[in-house]
C-alpha cells in the first residue's frame, strides 16, 4: 500500500464548475491507471480539503504523477485553483484493519 495525502485550500476566486469538472476527470483518469486502489476526499468546516489516494506501490503513484493530462491539470491548479497545498506520500509504517469479528 502506498498513500498520497493532498491537503489544500482553494482560492476564493476559482471557477467552481470548471474546478469540479477537472477534479471529476482526474478521479476518472486515476481510476483507470494501473495500481490505483482508492480515492476519497473530505472537506473540513474551515474549507481545507484532504484528498487521499491509495496505490498498490510507489511505482504506480509515480506513474500517475507523470500522466500528461494529470500534469497539465496540476499546473492549472497552481495557477488558478489553489491558495496553498501540501502533499505527503509514502508507505505507512503500521496498518490495522478491522472487520466485525476480528482484527487483522
Amino acid at each position: 500500500m502506498y498513500l498520497v495525502v493532498f491537503r489544500n485550500r482553494k482560492r476564493a476566486d476559482i471557477d467552481g464548475p470548471t474546478y469540479a469538472a477537472d477534479a471529476d476527470r482526474m478521479v476518472e483518469l486515476a481510476r483507470a491507471q494501473p495500481g490505483f486502489v482508492a480515492f476519497k476526499s473530505y472537506t473540513a468546516d474551515d474549507g481545507e480539503v484532504i484528498a487521499l489516494s491509495e496505490w498498490t506501490d510507489e511505482a504506480a503513484a509515480l506513474a500517475w504523477r507523470r500522466v500528461a493530462e494529470h500534469a497539465a491539470v496540476q499546473d492549472k491548479g497552481r495557477r488558478a485553483y489553489y491558495q496553498s497545498y501540501s502533499l505527503f506520500a509514502g508507505t505507512p509504517g503500521r496498518v490495522h484493519h478491522y472487520t466485525h469479528g476480528g482484527e487483522t
